[in-house]
């Protein structure tokens, strides 16, 4: 068994990167988080996991992320919705368990929302709901400000790298998509949520707030206190792994 790779075609002549190995189902798929890629280290061991158990599970990269064509300050909530949406209805078939991290848990809300039936359950790794709302929109210092009203973006710093260009369109169109602070969230398949208690990026009890308006019953939230937003150590990796195994 080994993994396959290409690209979906879009509208506007963007090409989505994937890699799928061909399985047993459900289908395991990971949606990544803001500004990652699929080759980052969760991804790979769960492509490791699937072809050491001879699992199906699918892997991409959103517009303007990693191997996937595109200029990533032209993407916005919507944009990676849709590119999710359309890799699950060409690359797969029947049921499915959704890996989101960070804002891969926003995406893998909006697709269960999108499309209830296909989704058997989900696992969301330190997920940012609503993050441009709630937790960008507060940071963003005067001078941010400033230069998102003259220029339309801002020049986030970023720990992981290059500072993150946050534009304007990004901003608005994430607050289309909100999903927390108002009626419980019709999501009622099971959902496994791993949370780092020293995450800098996204606060646990952001994470537990989406935990708590979850409609569904079979729900449950693991705090790891000393995890940190990446949760990639070998002990987090084979929490992810049972979650997944658990899930499927």
């Amino acid at each position: 068994m080994s993994e396959i790779s290409g690209f979906l075609d879009r509208p506007g002549s963007a090409r989505l990167a994937w890699r799928m190995v061909e399985g047993a189902g459900p289908t395991v798929v990971w949606l990544g988080g803001f500004k990652s890629d699929m080759a980052g280290t969760k991804a790979q061991a769960l492509a490791d996991w699937a072809l050491e158990k001879g699992r199906a599970f699918v892997r991409f990269d959103y517009f303007g992320h990693g191997e996937s064509s595109g200029d990533f300050r032209d993407g916005t909530i919507t944009r990676w919705r849709e590119d999710a949406i359309a890799v699950l209805n060409e690359l797969t078939a029947g049921p499915l368990v959704l890996v989101g991290s960070s804002m891969g848990g926003w995406i893998s809300c909006l697709v269960a929302l999108a499309m209830p039936q296909r989704i058997k359950a989900m696992l969301l790794i330190a997920p940012a709901p609503d993050f441009t709302e709630t937790l960008m929109a507060p940071e963003i210092p005067p001078q941010g400000r400033v230069d998102l009203e003259r220029d339309g973006v801002w020049l986030r710093p970023s720990d992981y790298g290059d500072p993150y260009p946050i534009t304007r369109q990004l901003l608005e169109d994430g607050a289309r998509w909100s999903i927390l602070g108002g009626e419980p969230i019709p999501i009622e398949a099971p959902v496994r949520i791993l949370q780092g208690g020293a995450d800098s990026d996204v606060p646990w009890r952001h994470a537990l707030e989406l935990a708590q308006t979850l409609k569904g019953e079979d729900v449950v939230f693991t705090l790891i206190r000393d995890g940190d937003h990446r949760l990639s150590r070998p002990q987090d990796l084979a929490r992810m792994i049972a979650a997944v195994e658990e899930l499927s």
